[in-house]
């Protein structure tokens, strides 16, 4: 009778225990069995290519997407009936190409992606070496702290909070006004986009440059530095060769975001300084011209794609991290 308490008692302890455990352990627990009878363990090798899929499924959409637009980048626009002809033609390559607007709007875009990731690394990097060696923690929290506010702020309204501090009425012109003298045109011209744009993609270089400098060990600086190495040969022949990969990665996340902003050169640029993604969207909703801003659209991302495809064949994909041994 009392073996037969036993067996019976086991079980009956056992869920009486399990019912002591918190809700969320249970919960967690029942989650796991359900997941195991959904992927069991002999697929557990796979697990990291389940996790790709939401990826590749976002890749493929784009992929569709650009086909889309690739096709309709072949048809002329037919002004009788402002639709699109069925037959294919370059036209709008053509039009795209030969046309002294959208040369100008082509190579001020390149031009100012140029500008804009020089400027901004060489501003990215100073902050990002002292945010990464500071000796405090206060200054760094700081320094980390002042670098992700802009980020709740959204690119308009940053646009327009330089219209405030630029305008003729702005802060800027008041102060200079305070001292007697004629206010100056700070907006809607080519200065005030690149301004925009370098304030813009500064947390970006900082972001993409910080991981590089930690890796840095603090004990190479030292070495170079106790055999006689000035702190400016130690930067020049040490830190810079060893951050390259933030340095790749930054300048070409820089170049790319700037060649395909619209909200700056739309809003400081006041219309007079337009980039290609601008033309786009005056082809697609102003000119009601799908194709020609198909084309556009196609010349945008070709150039953005040569760009990064030219930066890893003279850098090298190892500044990513990946090395051969790994491949």
């Amino acid at each position: 009778m009392s073996g037969f308490n036993d067996r019976v008692g086991t079980p009956l302890a056992s869920a009486k225990q399990s019912s002591q455990f918190p809700v969320r352990w249970r919960i967690l627990d029942a989650a796991e069995r359900i997941a195991a009878l959904i992927w069991p363990r002999s697929l557990y090798p796979y697990t990291g290519y389940l996790l790709l899929v939401p990826a590749l499924l976002l890749v493929f959409v784009l992929v569709i997407g650009l086909v889309y637009i690739g096709g309709y980048s072949l048809h002329e626009l037919d002004l009788s009936n402002y639709r699109l002809k069925e037959s294919f033609s370059l036209t709008n390559y053509y039009t795209a190409f030969t046309s002294a607007t959208y040369r100008t709007v082509l190579l001020r875009s390149i031009y100012a992606s140029l500008l804009v990731t020089v400027i901004t690394i060489f501003l990215a990097f100073p902050y990002a070496y002292l945010m990464v060696r500071a000796r405090r923690a206060m200054t760094r929290k700081f320094l980390l702290i002042s670098l992700f506010l802009p980020f709740f702020i959204g690119q308009i309204v940053r646009a327009y909070g330089w219209l405030i501090i630029l305008g003729k009425e702005g802060l800027l012109n008041n102060i200079i006004g305070f001292f007697g003298f004629s206010p100056l045109k700070l907006i809607y011209n080519y200065p005030a986009v690149i301004l925009g744009l370098v304030q813009y993609m500064l947390p970006f270089g900082v972001l993409l440059l910080a991981p590089a400098i930690t890796a840095i060990s603090r004990d190479v600086e030292l070495a170079s530095e106790s055999l006689g190495a000035h702190w400016c040969r130690t930067f020049i022949h040490i830190v810079l060769p060893l951050a390259k990969p933030g340095l790749v990665g930054s300048s070409v996340v820089i170049f790319t975001l700037t060649l395909t902003d619209f909200a700056m050169p739309e809003i400081l640029g006041g219309g007079t300084t337009d980039f290609i993604a601008n033309s786009i969207y005056d082809g697609f909703f102003q000119l009601s011209n799908s194709g020609l801003g198909a084309a556009l659209s196609m010349i945008l991302v070709t150039l953005g794609t040569a760009f990064v495809v030219v930066i890893f064949s003279i850098a090298g994909t190892g500044t990513l991290g990946f090395s051969k041994g790994a491949e």
